[in-house]
C-alpha cells in the first residue's frame, strides 16, 4: 500500500521516474538527430538528385550498421513505450494545449510513417533491395502521389512533435531566450529545404524516361504483398496498444473512484479525486487556477502549496521535489502540487495563486519564470534634483531628465548592461545577464565612468541655465539575484529582485551621505580585478544585514579604475 511505503521506497520511485524521463529525452534526441540528418540529405536534392545520392552513403554509414540500427530502433521502441506509459500514468487529460498537441501528434506518427519505413527499410533488408533516391522519388512523386502527400504530412507532424519536445526541454535554460530566434529559423528552414528538395527531385525524375526494367514484376508483387501484411499488422498492433492503454486508464479510474480523497483549498473550494492524483491534477480537474510553469515536472516551484492540514502520513518528497524545495528554502509544510499525491484528505493553500481572469503572465512562451543568477547592479541617482527643478517649467524639467536618462541609457548599453528601470530621477541597471560576474563588475564600472563624464559635460553645457552643478551618486554591488519576467499586462518586463538589488540601492544612498560619486562593495571591486587600493575602505551598516559591508568610497573627481 502507498500509505505504508517507506521513504526509501518513495525515493526509489522518484528516482525511477527521473530515469524514465531521461530515457524518454535521450531517445527523443536520437530520433531528432536521425530526422535532421535525413532531412538534410533530402535538401541536397535542391542541388541535384545526383548530389543527394552521393551523400546518401554517409547517412547510411551512420544508421545502417549494427550499432546505428540498434540505437535507432531501440530509441523508437523506448520513445513509443514511454509515451504510452506516460499517457497511462497521467491521472487527468486536462492539460495545456501545447502539451495536448505534443501527445496527439506523437500518437499519430507511427500510423503516418509505417508505410514509408516498411517500404524503404524493412523490405530493403528482407529482399536485399537498395532503394535509390530515384526509385523512392519516382514512387512517391509519380506512381503513388497520395503516398507522397502522406509522407509530407508525416514529415511536418514528426518535426513539429520533435520541436515541441525540444521547446519543453530547453525553454527555461538561461541561454534559451538568446538562442530562440536561431532555433526558430532552423526549425522552419530544415523541413522547408527538405520539402523543396523533394519537389525538385520529383521534377527531375519526371523529366527522365522510365527504365524499361525498373523492377522485376515477381519481386514487385512479392514486396507489395509483404508490405501490405506488415503495414496492416503494425496498424492493428499499434491501434490495439493505444486502445489497451486508454481502456486500462478507464478501468483504473473506476477502481480508484471507490476510494476518493477530498482535497480542500483555503479559499473554500473542494475537489474529490481518486487516490493517486496529484494536487495539481486535482486543481485542473476542479477548474481551479493553479500555476505550473514547467508543466508539472517538478522543475520549478510555481505550483507549490502550503499544506494546512493533513500533511502527516503523506508520501515523502522524491528526489526531484526535494531538490526543488531545498533550492527555494521551503518550510516543512510546503510541497510541490505536481509531485504531492495525497493518500488521505488534506487542506492546501497555493502560494502562487493566479487570478481566474488571467493566468497568462507565467504561461506565455516569452516570459521568463525566474531563475537565480549572479549579477552586478548599479544604482544611479541625481543629487539635489528637487532643488534644481524648483521654480522651473515642467518642459524644462522633462528636457533635463530626458537628457540625463539618455546619458545613463547610452552608457549602460555601450558597456554591455541593461537598464532595468527608471525611478523618479534614479535608475537601476543590471550587468551579467549574458556574461560572467567578473565581466559584469567591469561593465558596471565602465558605465559609471561614462555617466560621470557625460553628466559633467551636460552640467557645463547647461551652466548658464542651472543654479548649481549636476551631480550623481552611484552604488555598485554584485551577488545572486532573482531574474525573471515580472509585472502585469503591458508592464511585464525582465527585471531583477533580491538582497543584491537592495544592497545596491543602499550603497547609492550611502554615496549621497558620504558626499561621494561612487560607493562600490569590496566584493564587486575585487571581482572586477581592478586596482582600488588607493581608495578608502570602510565598513557600512546595511539595514537587514547582520554584519557590516566592506565598501570602497570614490570621492568627487576621483579617477575610476579602468
Amino acid at each position: 500500500m502507498i500509505e505504508n511505503a517507506s521513504p526509501h521506497l518513495q525515493t526509489s520511485s522518484g528516482s525511477f521516474d527521473l530515469l524514465l524521463r531521461r530515457a524518454r529525452l535521450a531517445s527523443g534526441l536520437v530520433l531528432m538527430v536521425f530526422l535532421t540528418m535525413h532531412l538534410g540529405n533530402h535538401a541536397l536534392n535542391l542541388i541535384s538528385l545526383k548530389a543527394a545520392e552521393e551523400a546518401r552513403p554517409l547517412f547510411l554509414a551512420v544508421w545502417r550498421n549494427p550499432l546505428g540500427t540498434a540505437l535507432l530502433y531501440g530509441s523508437v521502441l523506448v520513445h513509443v513505450a514511454l509515451t504510452l506509459a506516460a499517457l497511462y500514468r497521467r491521472r487527468t487529460l486536462a492539460m495545456p494545449a501545447r502539451e495536448l498537441a505534443q501527445i496527439l501528434l506523437g500518437l499519430t506518427i507511427p500510423l503516418l510513417i509505417v508505410e514509408h519505413v516498411v517500404g524503404t527499410r524493412v523490405l530493403d533488408e528482407l529482399f536485399e533491395i537498395d532503394h535509390t533516391y530515384e526509385a523512392v522519388v519516382r514512387a512517391l512523386w509519380i506512381s503513388h502521389p497520395l503516398a507522397g502527400a502522406r509522407q509530407t504530412i508525416a514529415l511536418l507532424v514528426i518535426w513539429t512533435h520533435g520541436c515541441l519536445g525540444l521547446f519543453f526541454w530547453l525553454r527555461y535554460r538561461r541561454w534559451y531566450p538568446r538562442a530562440a530566434p536561431w532555433l526558430l529559423i532552423a526549425a522552419v528552414l530544415v523541413p522547408t529545404l527538405a520539402l523543396l528538395g523533394f519537389a525538385h527531385a520529383g521534377q527531375e525524375v519526371s523529366a527522365m524516361e522510365r527504365p524499361s526494367s525498373f523492377m522485376d514484376p515477381n519481386i514487385a508483387a512479392a514486396t507489395a504483398n509483404t508490405q501490405g501484411r506488415i503495414d496492416r499488422a503494425i496498424y492493428l498492433g499499434f491501434t490495439a496498444l493505444v486502445a489497451t492503454v486508454l481502456t486500462a486508464r478507464v478501468v483504473r479510474d473506476r477502481l480508484e473512484r471507490r476510494s476518493l480523497i477530498e482535497i480542500r483549498y483555503a479559499d473554500g473550494h473542494r475537489v474529490r479525486v481518486p487516490k493517486g492524483y496529484s494536487v495539481l491534477e486535482a486543481s485542473r480537474l476542479g477548474g481551479i487556477p493553479h500555476y505550473a510553469v514547467c508543466g508539472g515536472r517538478g522543475r520549478c516551484s510555481t505550483c507549490r502549496v502550503r499544506v494546512i492540514e493533513g500533511l502527516s502520513g503523506q508520501t515523502a518528497p522524491g528526489p526531484i521535489e526535494t531538490a526543488t524545495l531545498r533550492r527555494i528554502g521551503a518550510g516543512e509544510d510546503v510541497r510541490l502540487a505536481c509531485q504531492l499525491r495525497p493518500v488521505r484528505g488534506l487542506v492546501v493553500s497555493p502560494l502562487l495563486a493566479p487570478s481566474r481572469r488571467s493566468e497568462r503572465p507565467l504561461s506565455r512562451p516569452s516570459a521568463d519564470p525566474g531563475h537565480e543568477q549572479v549579477l552586478a547592479v548599479m544604482f544611479c541617482d541625481m543629487r539635489g534634483f528637487t532643488a534644481l527643478s524648483d521654480r522651473r517649467l515642467p518642459y524644462d524639467v522633462v528636457f533635463l531628465l530626458n537628457r540625463y536618462f539618455a546619458i545613463i541609457g547610452e552608457a549602460v548599453e555601450t558597456a554591455g548592461g541593461r537598464v532595468d528601470k527608471f525611478i523618479g530621477d534614479g535608475a537601476l541597471a543590471i550587468f551579467g545577464l549574458e556574461n560572467s560576474p567578473d565581466m559584469a563588475c567591469r561593465q558596471a564600472l565602465a558605465a559609471a565612468r561614462a555617466i560621470l563624464a557625460d553628466v559633467h559635460q551636460l552640467s557645463e553645457e547647461l551652466s548658464g541655465e542651472l543654479q548649481g552643478q549636476l551631480k550623481v551618486a552611484i552604488g555598485i554591488h554584485v551577488g545572486p539575484a532573482i531574474v525573471g519576467s515580472m509585472g502585469y499586462g503591458a508592464a511585464i518586463g525582465l527585471t531583477a529582485v533580491g538582497d543584491t538589488v537592495n544592497i545596491g540601492s543602499r550603497l547609492e544612498s550611502a554615496a549621497k551621505d558620504l558626499d561621494a560619486e561612487i560607493v562600490i562593495s569590496e566584493a564587486a571591486a575585487r571581482r572586477s580585478r581592478l586596482d582600488f587600493s588607493g581608495f578608502e575602505l570602510r565598513e557600512l551598516e546595511i539595514r537587514g544585514r547582520a554584519k557590516p559591508l566592506r565598501v570602497r568610497v570614490l570621492p568627487p573627481g576621483a579617477v575610476v579604475p579602468a
